[in-house]
């Protein structure tokens, strides 16, 4: 895989076979050490809410609330600590209330306890009223009833400098078609009815949370849904898998010191000797590794994909038996582990088609793993019997008329990225194998069905793993057809924000490939179009907006195009979805900037040809005007967009 390890950390190698043994513990540890880890304790812990009686008073005979950290003055005496800020004992004894964060980490409410009024219910949250437009279209005039609602419903939840909308609390169904705007529950799939009753202030653990189902699980949902993985991790040891996850969501909202935190609990339980090395682990794995990776820490998620393959081979979670066998007769979770498989199978693809420093380790393993569900059918648990991928290539010969999910066409696009790396001349394969390649994707977009030609569901709504299948093939077809197309990429070559840059030279005249990649990086830039929320989709999208943004650079590159109205719309497109990015993600920030820097360059490029008056020959003076005109107000725009400050830090 990579061979940029760091010394003396023991690694285990990725072609071991399924027999071999695991990193030591000793090995685990020095990996958390190397990585840099921070250790900033200065987080104040979140202070509970007093229970509040039906007449609005405080009720002072309700069990008290959990309190996950003690001031230091109490903990010094060994006294009990009301948790308030500051607590009792020291506004008694005017004596300062400090607050450290404990390393132990919280482990939420302790079992048995009585009756917790402010807990939250799945009821508790909003229906959801369809308007008449589609409300994922851009420029789609809707103003339902429910978006009334989500902004009066619970104000407290806003997050100051969260981009986009603020989140809400969880409900029960948590994919982004669902989680954002149907509002379902997680056990019936039937609407709930609206609680006007305020919550009570969330604690920063359990913020996170809601933030990693709302924003980064849609994405990649192997998980349990949120209620079925809390009520779960009541009787079993969960806290490395919630630790990856409070990580996770605590990186799209100003979350503090908290978020370093986090991290380093994260790190620590995931490589501590005494976690299981089981289906949880590897999905924690998964998602340290992908935020890693959007956080310009390449090496260190390479490293953890690396030791979650392992773990992965080695408890055989890509045979069919695994689920079954571990799914404790739940088909909720016998589904989360098919799905834990096949999400690192597509996470362990994009790393390698968009970094292009890996070689996509998993794609030569025989897996047999059944295909994943459709997104509401997880949430509300009714699971079919799973399809098999041998099912899936001969449905059309089969006859059988069953519907693939949207998973399964997000795992046969990657698996066409990974037919292309299987190339014999990946450096600049011949015509016969691109064709071969081409017929994959060219057949992977013809036989679609119609309900999955496009990354909107029946309902209207972002169907998120078509819009990531749809996304893959793209950037497959741009990968693949670059080499050989006559589109000169120099003027676009500091543009490495995600890979290095692959020298094309320029040719006389468009061929077929140039023409390939054009339509591509269009189709790419269209995907911004949907009407969501830029940072719900997955990371993966900032590299593959980047290869799009290249091809659409070294075009306007070129001397008077006629569609360049056009492509200046393509580039303002991703110059807006990468500066949406860039709230959320460093590595956004870096490709935004490189993108930025580059059509500045060219722009100048174009204003020193215009003094040339041979440069206009042939054009009416209507044509020269608006050329020049139209590149003074994209880079007008381009300017505007700078000026974004990079995410905090890990």
């Amino acid at each position: 895989m990579d061979s940029s390890y760091q010394p003396g950390i023991p690694h285990p190698h990725p072609h071991s076979s399924p027999n071999s043994s695991l990193s030591s513990a000793n090995g685990r540890s020095a990996l958390f050490n190397a990585n840099g880890l921070g250790s900033d304790t200065s987080s104040q812990p979140p202070h509970p809410s007093p229970v509040i009686s039906s007449a609005g008073t405080v009720d002072s005979r309700a069990p008290p609330p959990t309190v996950p950290a003690a001031c230091l003055g109490c903990r010094s005496k060994h006294l009990k600590c009301d948790g308030l800020n500051p607590c009792s004992r020291c506004r008694s004894s005017d004596s300062e209330c400090v607050y450290i964060a404990s390393r132990r980490g919280y482990k939420g409410p302790r079992r048995n306890t009585a009756h917790n009024p402010n807990k939250r219910h799945a009821s508790d949250s909003p229906p959801s009223v369809a308007g008449d437009n589609c409300p994922m279209l851009l420029g789609a005039q809707v103003a339902t009833p429910a978006a009334s609602a989500m902004a009066a419903f619970h104000p407290a939840m806003v997050i100051p400098g969260t981009p986009g909308s603020a989140f809400a609390a969880t409900p029960g169904l948590n994919t982004l078609q669902l989680y954002r705007n149907s509002f379902l529950d997680g056990a019936s799939g039937a609407m709930v009815e609206a609680n006007p009753q305020p919550r009570p202030q969330q604690t920063m653990p359990e913020r996170c949370i809601d933030s990693f189902y709302y924003n980064f699980y849609p994405g990649h949902p192997s998980v349990l849904p949120k209620d079925h993985l809390l009520k779960m991790a009541k009787d079993t040891n969960l806290e490395h898998l919630l630790a990856a996850m409070r990580w996770a969501g605590s990186l799209y909202f100003d979350s503090g010191p908290s978020r370093a935190t986090f991290f380093e609990e994260a790190m620590r339980l995931i490589y501590a000797p005494e976690t299981p090395k089981d289906g949880f682990l590897v999905q924690a794995m998964v998602i340290v590794l992908i935020g890693l990776d959007g956080s310009c820490q390449q090496e260190k998620a390479r490293d953890i994909l690396s030791d979650a393959e392992q773990i992965a081979i080695e408890l055989h979670l890509y045979s069919h038996t695994f689920a079954t066998t571990h799914g404790n007769s739940n088909p909720r979770l016998e589904e989360s582990w098919r799905r834990t498989w096949w999400d690192l199978f597509v996470v362990d693809g994009m790393v390698a088609g968009v970094h292009r420093q890996t070689n996509f380790l998993l794609f030569d393993l025989v897996a047999d793993a059944g295909l994943p569900c459709e997104e509401h059918e997880y949430a509300a648990g009714n699971i079919p019997r799973p399809m098999s991928m041998e099912e899936f290539d001969d449905l059309i010969f089969s006859g059988e008329e069953r519907e693939p999910s949207s998973f399964a066409y997000r795992v046969a696009s990657i698996r066409n990225l990974g037919r292309m790396m299987r190339l014999p001349n990946t450096g600049f394969p011949n015509e016969e194998n691109v064709d071969r390649i081409e017929s994959l994707l060219s057949n992977w977009r013809m036989h679609l069905p119609k309900s999955k030609q496009h990354s909107l569901n029946k309902d209207c709504q972002l169907d998120e793993m078509m819009f990531q299948a749809h996304m893959i093939n793209h950037a497959c077809s741009i990968i693949l057809h670059q080499p050989l197309s006559q589109l000169d990429s120099s003027p676009a070559r500091e543009v490495t924000a995600c890979a290095p840059h692959r020298a094309v030279s320029s040719g006389d005249v468009f061929n077929i490939h140039t023409k390939h990649i054009i339509t591509a990086a269009c189709g790419i830039s269209k995907m911004v179009t949907y009407n969501v929320p830029i940072t719900g989709h997955t990371h993966f999208f900032t590299c593959v907006l980047t290869l799009s943004s290249i091809v659409h650079l070294s075009k306007w590159a070129l001397y008077f195009l006629q569609d360049e109205d056009d492509l200046r719309q393509q580039i303002r497109l991703n110059i807006g979805a990468l500066n949406k990015l860039s709230h959320v993600w460093k590595a956004a920030s870096r490709a935004s900037g490189q993108v930025k820097g580059v059509a500045q360059e060219i722009y100048h490029a174009r204003k020193a040809q215009q003094t040339n008056a041979s440069f206009w020959v042939g054009f009416t003076q209507e044509e020269i005007i608006g050329s020049m005109s139209a590149d003074e107000g994209i880079m007008s725009e381009i300017n505007l967009l700078g000026g974004i400050e990079p995410p905090n830090p890990i």
